[in-house]
């Protein structure tokens, strides 16, 4: 169950790249699945040839956001569809990992990374890791409460709330969805730097049907501790993440084997779209816009 909460807090990051797309910017963006194997390959390949992991991990945040801005830019300057464009760019990455791994399976066991330093100390699996990880989530968390304050990040906001609205003030929704589309990719892409260097290996497969765990995270949180303020919500997609893995690691001592977990995770997400037709929930957690958004988002 520790490690199911250290999972949590990590997963957190890329809970709040999907955040920002799925819920400011109202774009149904798949391209989750593709950064963050994308993330994963490059940290991976990066450290075991020898760039420091601090480096490597920067590197994978890179890569993430011009996967995101590839969707961006099939979107806004193409003319697709959204969801096609994040369909797409995941499809093409799954062959551009492969290049950047060089085969399906990267072990990174006896490299230095990130988090050989908690290992070697004892600390995976404890109350320390947990504090570490919790500081790191909560870090990247205040550093988006302070982005989405900006003027950039408002004109953000404003676009997925009401783009021709803010159109009509001159600011470019085509560079604020780009913009936008980046820095989720790129968080979903550092989070994949960081499950690579927990779990010891990098797998082509490792992002497959991440985008439905980010959604859980995103939409158990908000359901429970509401959406209205930007710093609250943020803090409920952390807490979500947490309480998604917890539930996780559950339905798995409860009986049901590994290949189940899509399935859960699918339920998980149904459930918590159904709550705002339960009044009680609409009224505390404000989920009737955050329903409207995923089922509805634009193209």
């Amino acid at each position: 169950m520790i490690t199911a909460v250290e999972l949590g807090l990590i997963y957190a990051i890329m809970a709040l790249g999907v955040y920002l797309t799925f819920r400011i910017l109202n774009f149904p963006d798949l391209t989750v699945d593709g950064s963050f194997t994308t993330g994963a390959g490059v940290a991976a390949i990066s450290i075991i040839n020898g760039m420091p992991p601090i480096l490597a991990t920067v590197l994978a945040f890179i890569a993430g956001m011009a996967a995101g801005a590839v969707t961006g830019l099939l979107h806004t300057k193409g003319k697709i569809n959204g969801l096609l464009a994040g369909i797409l760019t995941m499809i093409a990455l799954y062959s551009i990992n492969l290049r950047i791994m060089g085969k399906a399976n990267l072990p990174l066991l006896r490299e230095e990374t990130l988090i050989t330093p908690l290992r070697e100390a004892g600390m995976l699996g404890g109350i320390g890791a947990i504090a570490i990880f919790l500081l790191v989530a909560l870090a990247v968390k205040v550093i988006m409460d302070w982005f989405l304050h900006t003027d950039v990040g408002l004109a953000m906001q404003a676009t997925g709330d009401n783009e021709q609205m803010i159109r009509s003030f001159g600011v470019s929704t085509d560079n604020q969805k780009i913009l936008g589309l980046s820095l989720s990719n790129g968080l979903v892409a550092l989070c994949g730097a960081f499950i690579a260097q927990y779990q010891g290996f990098a797998d082509i497969g490792m992002g497959i049907g991440l985008i439905l765990a980010g959604l859980a995270s995103v939409i158990i949180g908000q359901a429970i501790f509401g959406s209205r303020l930007i710093w609250i919500a943020t803090l409920a997609v952390v807490f979500g993440s947490v309480l998604y893995r917890v539930v996780i690691q559950l339905a798995l001592e409860a009986g049901l084997k590994q290949t189940d977990m899509k399935l859960v995770s699918a339920v998980l997400v149904v459930m918590a779209l159904l709550l705002p037709q339960w009044k009680v929930f609409a009224r505390v957690g404000g989920l009737g816009k955050m329903k409207k958004s995923l089922t509805g988002a634009k193209g």
